[in-house]
């Protein structure tokens, strides 16, 4: 469905608009004063009702002493996924400040658990709401259950602590993602037999380890003719990434499937392209990853990448975000919106 506000999102003033009146006309509704025709109290109140408003919420947001403060919680390093969330994170600039909201971006390593729980625990007290990108490890877990416990409204962003107290967790269903990318490795070899290598950035980052167990399921049920090998760590670091793979390549002639999980694309793409250029007349090697950013984009049209498994950077941003603020005011979440889809993406349905 349309990625959309959320009808707490819109203002008397969208209202006004949509039913053709003045905010003066509005407002006399509102507060049933006179000197409305009917006609025009009805199509108000089609109005309001059609969009689910609710002034009481607007009102409130006016009323308030302060701006609310979200902190995102992100990767730090070149990770294009995660600078597309914060980019469309800054495109909402507008909607934010009509909101009274100030999103505040906290970078820090979240392959190491100690770190990740130093900069949660940094921020009990100071936000509204924390929205970050979570290793699946005790002590992340304890410091989102601290800010929980401290009043914060928490939401897990990509990957999941679902063991946590967190209230709500915004991203794809990857265990559905890596099942899907374990289905078009197996179809796109087709007959052939061979090894699948598999690089991710870390098996603590839960959507990692999820995509890797949906990959797996796949590969053991359907296609008996594709061993996975042992997988590769990179940290979602390019050089990192390469110089694993490359050793992998190195030490397995057969490998005829590979499956980068998360980032370091580059790197992956890097040692792919060189072990392309050393066996030339071999079968290809079938490689599918995550994300259209400009690098997939390119890897896809150059076709050393098949396809890549995406998701909306965008919609996750917005969605972190409504979310967010409905649990700081008190209102529902609207599920079906917020819900990310899965999407396949090969070089001829390039958005």
């Amino acid at each position: 469905m349309a990625d959309t506000l959320t009808p707490t999102a819109l203002t008397l003033k969208d209202i006004a608009r949509e039913a053709g009146v003045s905010l003066a006309t509005v407002d006399r509704v509102l507060h049933n004063r006179p000197g409305v025709r009917p006609d025009t109290v009805r199509r108000v109140k089609e109005a309001i009702a059609r969009n689910s408003f609710q002034p009481h919420v607007a009102a409130a947001e006016l009323a308030r002493g302060r701006a609310r403060r979200f902190a995102f919680v992100m990767p730090s390093g070149p990770n294009p996924f995660m600078q597309q969330i914060e980019a469309y994170l800054g495109e909402m600039a507008a909607w934010l400040s009509a909101r009274r909201l100030k999103v505040e971006m906290v970078a820090t390593d979240v392959f190491e658990p100690a770190a990740l729980a130093a900069s949660l625990e940094a921020l009990s007290g100071d936000y509204d709401g924390v929205a970050v990108v979570a290793l699946d490890h005790p002590s992340v877990r304890a410091a989102i259950n601290d800010l929980v416990d401290a009043g914060t409204k928490v939401v897990t962003l990509v990957s999941d602590v679902p063991s946590s107290r967190r209230h709500h967790y915004v991203g794809i269903d990857n265990i559905a993602a890596g099942r899907t990318a374990g289905a078009l490795i197996g179809r796109l070899v087709g007959q052939r037999s061979g090894k699948v290598a598999i690089v991710a950035g870390s098996q603590g980052l839960r959507d990692h380890a999820e995509r890797i167990f949906g990959f797996n399921q796949v590969m053991a049920t359907e296609f008996p003719n594709l061993s996975v090998l042992p997988v590769l760590e990179g940290r979602d670091e390019d050089e990192r990434s390469e110089q694993m793979l490359a050793r992998l390549f190195g030490g397995h002639a057969d490998i005829v499937g590979l499956y980068n999980v998360g980032a370091g694309t580059q790197g992956v793409a890097k040692a792919l392209n060189d072990k392309a250029l050393s066996e030339t007349g071999r079968d290809k090697v079938v490689f599918v990853g995550h994300d259209v950013t400009a690098l997939t984009r390119r890897l896809l049209l150059q076709g050393l990448m098949d396809a890549a498994i995406s998701q909306n950077p965008g919609h996750e941003a917005r969605a972190a975000v409504r979310v967010l603020l409905a649990l700081a005011r008190g209102e529902p979440i609207l599920s079906e919106q917020e819900k990310i889809r899965i999407d396949i993406v090969m070089r001829d349905n390039l958005p």
